[in-house]
């Protein structure tokens, strides 16, 4: 595959969930979409050998980066809100089991907005992104033991709102 096919296979893969992940950063689809348009941009000139083999990190680092350079220069810094956030596209299913989930996902943002902006951010590339510890330290610069440690506290916090019992512990 030639570097512009690899760069048009990255864009396929990556773009909408950067631009989903960019969204929560920046509160704002349309500068979410000139960030992530920026990364690439950025991509077609980087050295392919550079950033092959960790370029889902590569680009959600750069993504990451670019939006906070937008967030300070703006001097906002906004979360996108749950009304935003909710009106995402659905995956389908039937109306009772999407009016469910739409409930409890609604009242899981509303308790994340309490957490730090830390704690939002890798919970946000844990559980929206797929990323693993490894890979959200080396974005968020966190060590992968902090990472860890926010991810399971925000976990706890969130069960101990929503009224559910955690795993059971021998």
């Amino acid at each position: 595959m030639d570097d512009r096919q690899w760069v048009r296979a990255a864009l396929e893969q990556y773009e909408q969930p950067l631009i989903n992940y960019t969204t929560h950063l920046l509160g704002d689809a349309e500068r979410a979409r000139d960030v992530v348009q920026d990364a690439f941009l950025r991509l077609c000139r980087q050295d392919r050998s550079a950033v092959e083999g960790h370029l889902a990190q590569w680009l959600y680092t750069v993504c990451r980066n670019r939006a906070f350079d937008v967030r300070r220069k703006e001097k906002k810094m906004t979360n996108m809100s749950t009304e935003q956030a909710m009106r995402q596209p659905s995956r389908g299913g039937d109306h009772t089991t999407e009016t469910e989930n739409r409930d409890v996902v609604e009242r899981v943002y509303a308790i994340l907005e309490g957490f730090s902006e830390n704690q939002r951010e890798v919970i946000r590339l844990k559980f929206q992104h797929g990323m693993s510890y490894r890979e959200i330290s080396k974005i968020t610069s966190l060590s992968i033991s902090n990472v860890g440690f926010l991810i399971h506290t925000a976990l706890e916090r969130v069960r101990q709102k929503m009224g559910v019992s955690g795993p059971a512990t021998n």
